[in-house]
């Protein structure tokens, strides 16, 4: 396969990165790269928090009635997941984790009202600033038909009710989000054509990749892919 490689906002290499975050919207593939990436790098392997959700299921079901139970619940697991974060000792042993905090604010724009994202921007704002940042994030972007096409392959009962419209208005949102992204050093990656899991030479690709990733933005794209 052959890749291009576009650098900018800096060419300063990356000192030793020990914190690497995977993102990306529904259905990407975040979660497997991220355990594929623990494992290449013998890191611990952090993973979000979604079962622990007993909104999640209901809110797929009801939207409007449980977007704001849901999103407070996902935000006060994650923040908890983190603070254990940063109890690890990063240079004892690396760490990949499938997710950012950030993440709660996006999908929060997307589901709540303007009353309740009021609301929660306050409690977002007290605990954002408690974070610790990667060294790292990799943004996994993809084309709505090839996220709905891997949804439906992993057949998740909570997320039968998601179509192509919500996925849609996720991707873009990340889009958003990640155009005006600089708390980390960033790789996009656009994996539309891209198989980490069942393709052994991708997979490799990327760890190269990553190997040279610099400061700034730096994105990753197969030739022929756009």
């Amino acid at each position: 396969m052959v890749l291009r490689r576009e650098v900018r906002e800096g060419v300063g290499r990356l000192r030793e990165v020990r914190y690497i975050a995977v993102e990306g919207p529904i259905g990407v593939g975040k979660s497997s790269l991220a355990a594929a990436l623990a494992e290449e790098y013998s890191a611990r392997l952090i993973s979000e928090p979604l079962e622990d959700n007993p909104f999640l299921q209901r809110f797929y079901e009801e939207p409007d009635r449980y977007a704001f139970t849901a999103q407070l619940s996902f935000l006060i697991e994650r923040y908890r997941q983190q603070q254990e974060l940063i109890q690890m000792d990063l240079f004892q042993q690396a760490t990949v984790s499938d997710y950012i905090f950030a993440k709660d604010r996006i999908f929060a724009e997307l589901t709540l009202s303007e009353d309740e994202i009021s609301l929660y921007d306050r409690i977002y704002g007290l605990l954002d600033d408690r974070i610790r940042k990667p060294d790292l994030v990799v943004f996994l972007d993809a084309k709505p038909e090839v996220l709905l096409k891997r949804l439906r392959r992993r057949n998740r009962p909570f997320e039968r009710h998601i179509g192509r419209e919500y996925l849609e208005r996720v991707a873009e949102a990340y889009r958003r989000f990640f155009h005006g992204y600089d708390d980390t050093p960033l790789l996009v990656v656009n994996s539309s054509d891209i198989d980490f899991i069942e393709n052994g030479g991708d997979f490799a690709d990327l760890v190269r990749e990553i190997g040279s990733m610099g400061q700034g933005v730096q994105n990753y794209v197969p030739l022929g892919s756009e």
